[in-house]
């Protein structure tokens, strides 16, 4: 199954047939503050669709991913419909969302809750209906988050390491956090682990 998953990513996010890679859209933010690896970003409102799972934090996400990658590629009810050729006819489609980044992942009701970013174009009422009732659909108010930025493997040792110093650099700048960690993954399994970007994110309040 892993496997399985890495090579859904790869084709997700590689053009066929020329092997570049894809310009994949990202959550829009300004930067407010700049601290080497630390920042505190103005982030825009978005749609995420989200899945809950059970499991450990590094085991979480592979769950996960599978359920959310189906639902950007056609599992889902959409509304608009498409003409078809050879022959001709209408039908109600499965429509395919494009890619984003980060897949990003947080604890939910003793569960992880893992998502993906919406591209910008996209409403709750416009994005389609997921056809499994484990994808849920949810809007992000805009909100200002502080942010640390590191490289490396996605191990929980890694995850509680950053985590603990976003968490101390918070407190030293005066902010107050305001929600659950948020750990944010931008690259798929193949990559190799030192160019890998990942990071940690907590809305914060002054």
């Amino acid at each position: 199954m892993k496997l399985v998953i890495q090579l859904i990513f790869a084709v997700a996010i590689t053009l066929t047939g020329t092997g570049q890679a894809m310009a994949i859209e990202e959550a829009s933010y300004n930067v407010a503050v700049k601290d080497e690896k630390f920042e505190v970003r103005d982030y825009s409102a978005h749609v995420l669709a989200e899945t809950l799972v059970d499991g450990d934090l590094e085991k979480a996400g592979s769950k996960a991913f599978d359920r959310l990658f189906r639902y950007i590629s056609g599992d889902n009810q959409s509304r608009n419909k498409v003409a078809m050729t050879a022959p001709v006819s209408q039908e109600r489609a499965r429509e395919k969302i494009k890619m984003t980044a980060p897949v990003s992942q947080q604890r939910n009701q003793g569960k992880w809750a893992v998502s993906f970013m919406m591209p910008a174009g996209y409403t709750l009422e416009t994005l389609p209906v997921p056809s499994n009732p484990a994808v849920t659909l949810r809007q992000v108010p805009a909100r200002r988050m502080a942010v640390v930025r590191y490289s490396g493997l996605w191990s929980e040792a890694r995850y509680l390491e950053h985590k603990l110093a976003l968490e101390s650099w918070i407190r030293a700048k005066g902010l107050t956090a305001a929600g659950e960690p948020v750990w944010a993954r931008y690259n798929p399994p193949f990559t190799p682990w030192f160019m890998r970007r990942n990071e940690i994110l907590i809305a914060v309040g002054t």
